[in-house]
């Protein structure tokens, strides 16, 4: 069964600050069928938000930020959200990638901020980082 998972920000932002690294080897599995990655619109809004801020200090013209949030759209799989429970943890934002994760039957987050998640279990939902993924999927970094 392919996998589903719900991209944190943090690895997004991490994948493209450097071609090195499992978050840069995740984005570059993206839309290859290795697994089905689950978006929302409020949750691409955050994306973009966190790659445009300057302290992200991805090296990337605007143009290319936005090709990304494209790609990111069409491979993934739109999810709406028809209901919230918020809050469940302590982090609005986390929040919003939990209810993607819940409402797209989605089986992980991966993300560096698992400590963040706790509790997103009782949702049928893990969280784990990009190099427990992809070894998950038998990818050795």
């Amino acid at each position: 069964m392919t996998p589903r998972i719900v991209l944190d920000t943090n690895v997004v932002v991490a994948g493209l600050r450097s071609r090195h690294g499992a978050s840069n080897r995740l984005l570059s599995l993206v839309g290859t069928g290795r697994f089905v990655h689950v978006i929302s619109v409020a949750l691409l809004f955050e994306y973009e938000t966190a790659m445009t801020r300057p302290e992200s200090r991805i090296a990337l013209p605007s143009a290319a930020i936005d090709d990304v949030l494209d790609y990111l759209c069409s491979a993934g799989q739109r999810q709406q959200i028809y209901f919230l429970w918020r809050p469940t943890l302590p982090d609005p934002s986390d929040d919003l990638v939990l209810e993607v994760a819940a409402h797209g039957r989605c089986d992980r987050i991966v993300t560096f901020n698992t400590r963040d998640f706790v509790g997103s279990e009782r949702f049928g939902v893990k969280a784990e980082t990009p190099g427990v993924f992809l070894r998950s999927l038998g990818i050795k970094l």
